[in-house]
């Protein structure tokens, strides 16, 4: 069985001397692992669209044990991410993370979109790091199943003007009357303004939203923290990054 689809390569490897296997986040089959013939060889078409980062149309043969790309054309390689070692590292980061949260053979437009913008303001610099981080932590998350409630306490059920205190254990908040009863992180109004803007806002306005450095950190720090504490996983990829950002 073949078919078309346009895909990320979010992981490649080497296998034997000419060979790459390679993982792509698909449009249309969600996450499959495909191997590509002699992707190595220098005049082979497929090379610079079956390498990280590379944005793509694909034709993928399904065999009985595995897949395999027949067909690679390039719509964009994001080569210039390989000029900035702290870009490389997150958007390694931004893959990895794709790779673990998104479906696995079933439909991931959204994941792909989210990806390819996040790619996209990360290497023409349009965003603050930690913004774009923190974009796609928590989007993805809310994309996988994981939201969090943030729009009214999550004990009483009611609004509240103050700060809310926000549990990346339960993914709720919690008023000044009820958080004494919660351990969390303190989030001031625009973090939590920002935290809801991401997870409930249409595609297109997604990274439309402004905060102030100190605020962007936390909330870095906050939609980390609850993705680590969601998914019960270490990400390599985040260390890495962490040690090029100092």
């Amino acid at each position: 069985m073949k078919f078309r689809t346009d895909g990320l390569i979010i992981r490649e490897q080497q296998t034997g001397e000419d060979d790459r296997l390679v993982t792509l986040l698909t449009r249309d089959h969600g996450v499959i692992r495909a191997f590509v013939r002699g992707a190595k060889r220098i005049k082979s078409r497929s090379q610079s669209a079956t390498q990280l980062f590379a944005y793509g149309s694909y034709v993928i043969y399904r065999g009985r044990d595995a897949y395999s790309v027949d067909e690679a054309q390039p719509k964009e390689i994001f080569f210039d991410l390989r000029n900035d070692i702290e870009a490389l590292s997150l958007a390694q980061y931004f893959c990895e993370l794709s790779g673990e949260l998104a479906p696995v053979e079933d439909d991931a437009d959204e994941f792909l979109r989210l990806i390819l913008n996040a790619l996209h303001m990360l290497m023409n610099k349009k965003r603050p790091q930690p913004m774009l981080k923190a974009i796609v932590e928590l989007r993805l998350l809310c994309l996988a199943g994981y939201m969090p409630d943030l729009v009214v306490c999550g004990d009483c059920e009611e609004e509240y003007d103050g700060d809310f205190l926000f549990s990346p254990v339960e993914g709720r908040i919690f008023c000044g009357k009820c958080r004494d009863n919660h351990t969390g992180i303190m989030l001031p109004a625009g973090v939590l303004r920002a935290m809801r803007h991401i997870c409930y806002s249409e595609d297109d306005k997604l990274f439309s939203f402004s905060l102030g450095e100190e605020n962007t950190e936390l909330l870095s720090s906050v939609t980390e923290r609850f993705l680590l504490l969601q998914t019960s996983k270490r990400f390599k990829t985040l260390d890495f990054y962490k040690v090029m950002k100092g």
